[in-house]
């Protein structure tokens, strides 16, 4: 008899135990499905952040020009298959220091301080500085969010080295030939940010004159030049994981810029690739100093209390 309740005793218990393993092992696989699901809830609403940033600024390109039907194929296919706006604005003055400034720094002349076209230092004491003694940009903001992630910045004018903080960048260049320094480094180091500036077709414009026919053969060649950007970022693999801005920092009439009119302060603006809309035609107000917080926006990046620039949001799907 005490045989059979010892027998039965070990029944039942085995039982139980069998029976609180199973509720366990269900109870954390539930637990682990849910964690799962919200892992990948996490990641589909950051997937459409591009990996790489590609900022490509011809210098004194109007948006008059491509109102009047300039011969871009290359920019207006990236209109086509983007968004776009042909009425963005420059700050005033609507010159190159202080926009391409401006462009980086997210806030306009009252707050980094550089005030002239050929600004190579602050004019006006920054209202503030990082730790590197500089008015924070986008390069530095990225680069300590992202301190492994690759950052160029090539450029043809040499003003252009005074405009963002060298300890950001891991290669950085001033030469006359950016197509093929930019092409180069696209296939070798794949950057995540990287800033490409012509110096073309400001010099035309000022010796020649705006929309003159030399001027608009500057700018085919120069979308020749972006034409290879676009194929370089495909042959290295990562077109499909990049958003690609284009612009310009001013326009221009006559043979100048730095004043009042439209065809000084209106500049195109272009987004094309990861999760840009297509042939859309971008309705709000933009400025120049927008443009860094959309490069944070789109790299993740918190913007600094002194930017006044606020991110281009309507061109992106983000859901």
């Amino acid at each position: 008899m005490k045989k059979i309740i010892v027998l039965s005793a070990c029944l039942i218990l085995a039982f139980c135990q069998s029976g609180c393993v199973y509720v366990s092992t269900g109870h954390h696989s539930d637990r682990s499905d849910r964690a799962e699901k919200k892992r990948a809830e996490k990641k589909s609403r950051s997937d459409w952040r591009p990996e790489h940033v590609i900022f490509v600024g011809f210098d004194g390109l109007c948006a008059k020009s491509i109102r009047d039907g300039a011969d871009m194929p290359t920019l207006r296919d990236l209109m086509a298959k983007g968004s776009y706006t042909l009425e963005s604005r420059t700050i005033l003055p609507s010159s190159s220091a202080c926009d391409w400034a401006s462009i980086f720094m997210g806030s306009g002349i009252e707050l980094h301080g550089y005030t002239t076209w050929g600004s190579k230092a602050p004019d006006l004491e920054p209202r503030v500085v990082n730790e590197n003694g500089r008015f924070p940009d986008i390069f530095w903001q990225y680069h300590k969010k992202n301190p492994d992630a690759e950052i160029g910045y090539i450029f043809e004018w040499d003003g252009m080295d005074f405009l963002t903080d060298p300890a950001a960048t891991d290669f950085r260049l001033n030469t006359k030939d950016c197509t093929t320094a930019a092409v180069q480094y696209i296939k070798d180091k794949k950057p995540n940010l990287c800033g490409i500036i012509f110096d073309q077709p400001d010099g035309v414009g000022h010796n020649i004159g705006w929309r003159t026919p030399e001027y608009m053969a500057k700018i085919l060649e120069l979308d020749g030049a972006l034409k290879q950007i676009m194929t370089a970022l495909d042959e290295a693999g990562i077109l499909k994981e990049t958003v690609v801005i284009v612009t310009s920092d001013h326009g221009g009439i006559d043979k100048g810029h730095g004043a009042m009119s439209m065809d000084e302060m209106q500049r195109p603006l272009v987004f094309f690739g990861k999760n840009v809309k297509k042939g859309y035609v971008i309705e709000e107000s933009t400025v120049v100093y927008d443009l860094a917080a959309t490069m944070a926006w789109l790299l993740n990046v918190e913007p600094p209390q002194v930017w006044t620039g606020r991110p281009i949001t309507s061109p992106f799907k983000t859901k």
